[in-house]
């Protein structure tokens, strides 16, 4: 576990992350973090959007099955 701490940034508070944390998610200066709420009550910090992913997964098994008809709209 990390703990992190809130400093005032402006009119707003914001998290410093340390470099490790940084690496191991993969984030760099000005990306994106989302923030989702388990099951249990608990806040989930992760680099990429689950529900974009779950929007991904279902796209692309379309592609896969009506890959004929996207040939032909893309000429």
């Amino acid at each position: 576990m990390t703990a992190l701490k809130l400093t005032q940034i402006g009119n707003s508070v914001g998290l410093i992350l340390p470099k490790e944390l940084l690496a191991r998610l993969r984030l760099e200066r000005g990306g994106t973090v989302f923030l989702t709420k388990t099951s249990d009550g608990a806040v989930m910090m992760t680099p990429y959007d689950a529900n974009f992913e779950e929007q991904m997964a279902e796209a692309r098994k379309i592609m896969k099955r009506r890959r004929q008809v996207l040939c032909e709209l893309a000429r």
